[in-house]
């Protein structure tokens, strides 16, 4: 007998995936939970919720405080998260992002990194009309001069990003720049490096809130969506932000 039914994808055990729901409640509250209110969240009695949490307790998914009785994550969820979050390569996950983007919106899309140079370019994503800028994998950016580098000057910890800020030319306004790209989420260069070529760039956070990579749409000016709540830079900061909640990062 086949795997899978026909149009109904791979067969699967049932009572895990009821079981499961319990997991989901208690990773989406993030906190312990009554066994009330944890059933209810997994839709089913409580009477039913107990037995699964009894199992799941024996295989430390579970554990149950001793003076509340609430139910939270165990020692081998935590574990497995951890896990889960070293084998999550930012770049890696990133890469096919980039080639939806670059597709869905049209423009280049280049993924960078911080390196000891600063902005570093890891991947580009070709449009189907590409833009001709001289950027290819390991092109250095420039701090001040490109979104890349203002949303790592924002972000990225200060003391390592002042070095590389006292080698370019002072810009007037820079400071103020950076206070806009914090509370937007988001950088903006229009016309700034090359006249007629602009880009928005939007930051991925790890699981400690530190930034680990931008994710670069670059485009001709005349055709390029640059509005701070267009359809480009939503779907920008989508991506991003999907991204970053991979990786542990949670708002706020």
């Amino acid at each position: 007998m086949d795997d899978a039914d026909e149009g109904r994808g791979p067969r699967g055990i049932q009572s895990i995936e009821v079981g499961g729901q319990l997991l989901l409640a208690l990773a989406h509250h993030g906190r312990p939970m009554p066994l009330k209110d944890l059933a209810r969240e997994a839709g089913m009695a409580p009477a039913k919720a107990h037995p699964y949490l009894v199992s799941f307790g024996k295989l430390g998914l579970v554990e149950q405080e001793p003076g509340s009785g609430r139910y939270g994550l165990g020692p081998l969820a935590l574990q497995l998260g951890l896990i889960s979050l070293q084998q999550y390569d930012p770049v890696r996950l990133a890469t096919p992002l980039a080639d939806e983007l670059a597709l869905a919106t049209g423009h280049t899309v280049a993924l960078a990194v911080w390196g000891n140079r600063g902005p570093t370019i890891v991947r580009v994503a070709e449009a189907p009309s590409p833009v001709h800028v001289a950027m290819r994998h390991g092109t250095v950016m420039s701090v001040r001069g490109t979104a890349s580098g203002w949303l790592f000057a924002a972000f990225h910890p200060r003391a390592e990003v002042a070095p590389l800020l006292a080698e370019e030319a002072p810009a007037p306004g820079f400071e103020a720049q950076l206070e806009e790209v914090r509370r937007r989420g988001l950088a903006r260069a229009v016309d700034l490096s090359l006249p007629g070529v602009s880009a928005l760039a939007a930051p991925v956070f790890d699981g400690r809130g530190a930034v680990v990579l931008s994710i670069t749409a670059i485009g001709p000016s005349a055709t390029f969506d640059s509005d701070w709540d267009g359809p480009l830079a939503t779907e920008l900061k989508r991506v991003a932000d999907g991204l970053s909640r991979r990786l542990g990062w949670q708002p706020g």
